[in-house]
């Protein structure tokens, strides 16, 4: 049995190309980068839309017709929080749930996501606005939150029509990222009100030690480099920054959004579940990560990368650019890099773990497993250089 799970006792919704509709609207548009809910992912979208309908009346939303009939979709990227389209009318919003099962402690934790993006968007305007916050598990089977939608595109394994073959363009949508990364450490915590929603002493200490506990949780099969990387890290760490920053936590190309007509412009950034107070190489860290991410031969897969194509910013280029913006010394980046390899492992392995007992049905998931252990014996080889 599915843990948190909200079904419904009667008739499912009809699944449309495109939307998942009330089952008396056959007639529903689909949305043009959504996708039908994945099996397994479906909610009981009745108490979902009622509430809603009661709720969202006092977000002073334009354009929100709440006597339309509620349309769902699913974003297909991701590969832990569950996130949804919802339309009522012309309007659409995005709504965001953990995944179904046992989750780490303090993961995937909604009401905090929303908290952040409640402080950070009226700072930081590419942070969507938060509209509203469910904390009642009865609704649809765990908190969730509703915010803005934003549009543009979202780089994943493939790259869309406007990147494609054309380098100059890959170039300035590296270079908008790296600036908004750096823009992002830039702000001003305490002058911004942002000092309350963190603890930035001891950050990178409470981050090595959280990311060894859940690889710990998670493991199905020990993994000797893997426990060899943990202690290295906890006999390396860094002294705390003398100025903390906001650390988005999982800044890298699928959560940041370009404007469709020009990829040098960034308008949006998604994801903001692990924002923290801290040191912002922590950051760094796993931008480079993913962007340099290389996978086992032959294998092509959702964690493919595509900035090894002519254009994307290479790693040292992307250090360079960030510090000469930021000002920061990154005499030490090595320690991040290799701290950003072990954390990528444990998320891949977590997501695997869901996978194996049956939490999840996702078939993107099933061969993760290799993955975990071509980053372990990445991050090792990192460690004799």
């Amino acid at each position: 049995m599915r843990h948190g799970r909200a079904h419904s006792e009667g008739r499912r919704p009809e699944v449309t190309d495109g939307a998942l509709v009330k089952s008396t609207d056959r007639n529903a548009e689909s949305f043009d980068d959504a996708r039908s809910v994945r099996t397994g992912e479906q909610l009981d979208w009745k108490p979902l839309e009622a509430y809603l309908r009661e709720r969202l009346a006092a977000c002073r939303i334009s354009d929100l017709d709440l006597s339309s009939d509620m349309q769902v979709a699913q974003f297909p990227g991701g590969h832990s929080n569950l996130t949804y389209l919802v339309r009522f009318g012309d309007r659409e919003l995005v709504m965001r749930r953990p995944p179904f099962g046992p989750v780490a402690p303090t993961a995937h934790d909604m009401a905090r996501e929303f908290r952040w993006l409640s402080a950070l968007h009226p700072v930081f305007p590419l942070a969507p606005r938060p509209y509203l916050l469910c904390d009642d598990p009865a609704v649809v089977g765990s908190i969730f939150y509703v915010m803005e939608r934003r549009r543009g595109v979202v780089v994943r394994h493939e790259e869309p029509a406007d990147l494609a073959d054309r380098p100059d363009a890959r170039r300035r949508a590296s270079e908008a990222l790296v600036d908004t990364l750096a823009d992002l450490h830039a702000l001003e915590v305490a002058a911004n009100g942002l000092g309350s929603l963190g603890k930035p002493a001891g950050f990178v200490e409470r981050q090595v030690r959280g990311w060894t506990e859940r690889w710990h949780r998670a493991r199905d099969a020990p993994l000797q480099e893997m426990d060899a990387l943990a202690e290295w890290l906890r006999a390396h760490l860094p002294p705390d920054p003398r100025t903390p920053s906001v650390v988005h936590g999982d800044f890298k190309l699928d959560n940041v959004m370009f404007d469709a007509a020009d990829p040098g412009r960034v308008v949006a950034v998604l994801d903001w579940e692990m924002t923290a107070l801290g040191d912002p190489l922590v950051d760094l860290g796993i931008l480079v990560a993913y962007w340099t991410l290389s996978s086992p031969t032959g294998q092509h897969d959702a964690l493919s990368t595509v900035t090894n194509r002519p254009g994307w910013l290479a790693r040292d280029d992307i250090l360079a650019r960030y510090r000469a913006r930021s000002g920061r010394d990154l005499a030490g980046f090595r320690f991040y890099e290799i701290f950003a390899m072990f954390k990528v492992a444990v998320v891949i392995q977590q997501i695997f773990h869901r996978y194996t007992h049956g939490l999840t049905g996702d078939a993107r998931f099933a061969g993760l497993d290799t993955r975990v252990a071509f980053l372990a014996h990445e991050a090792t080889n990192m460690l004799r250089t």
